[in-house]
Parts: structure tokens; C-alpha cells; sequence
């Protein structure tokens, strides 16, 4: 199976239509519940099947992906709610300590260096966060 990523390239493994994944204009959250910066998860169903994700503000862009580290697929937040560095200027793996850009899920250092986080669509309107079309 492949992905498409924020930067337009493919990766296989990445899960792409799970069950509970929600659809186009699916609100979140409001724009003012995300610190900024700051991040928060937000799960979508349950058990094996939930769809969970994580946003991450900085000013007044908000991006989102799948809270599922490339190397291990597990949880990000071994800490619940713990995504960002100290310094709030990377994505962490509580894991494996992998650290992730911001702006596009690469990895830039740890296991998995040189892949990508998986990509969730978002836009703000109106002050919402909301799934965006692909």
C-alpha cells in the first residue's frame, strides 16, 4: 500500500483510508483550543480501529498527522499529549527520541531518519480546524 505525503511523494506502509478516518469538513477543534506553539491529539473512534492524528499550531498554521511513528508504528507520544521538543520546535518520538520537522513530518534525526510522518489534510475556517479534501 502507498501514500501519498505532504511533499507530494509516496510511501509504503502508511495507512491511508482507515475505517474511522473522518471525512472533508470533519471540525476538530477550534483554532484557539491549540496552543501556540503547541500540539494536541484528537482520536476519531475506537479501539483497533481509531483513526488518531495530532496537531501541531505554530502561529496561525496548523498542520496534522497520523500519531504513528514511521519506524516503530507506534504511538508518538510515549507521554501522553507529549509531541513537541522542550523547545517546541520539533516533532519527538517519545519511543525512540526520533525527531520530525514541523513543517513536513521529516525525520531529521534517530531510527528512521529521511522518512516522513504521515500527512493529514487541514484547513482553518472561521476559526475551526477541519479535515481538508486531499
Amino acid at each position: 500500500m502507498e501514500t501519498r505525503l505532504q511533499d507530494g511523494r509516496t510511501e509504503k506502509g502508511a495507512l491511508t483510508k482507515p475505517a474511522n478516518r473522518p471525512s472533508p469538513g470533519t471540525a476538530i477543534c477550534a483554532l484557539d483550543d491549540l496552543d501556540d506553539p503547541g500540539a494536541r491529539d484528537f482520536t476519531f473512534g475506537s479501539g483497533t480501529a481509531a483513526f488518531n492524528i495530532f496537531l501541531v499550531r505554530t502561529d496561525d498554521t496548523v498542520r496534522a498527522y497520523v500519531n504513528r511513528c514511521p519506524h516503530a508504528h507506534q504511538r508518538l507520544d510515549a507521554r501522553p499529549g507529549r509531541f513537541l521538543t522542550m523547545n517546541e520546535t520539533r516533532i519527538l518520538c517519545g519511543g525512540h527520541a526520533a525527531l520530525f520537522r514541523i513543517e513536513d513530518g521529516l525525520c531529521t534525526s534517530g531510527p528512521c531518519a529521511g522518512k516522513h510522518l504521515e500527512s493529514v489534510p487541514v484547513e482553518v475556517t472561521d476559526g475551526t480546524v477541519r479535515i481538508a479534501a486531499e
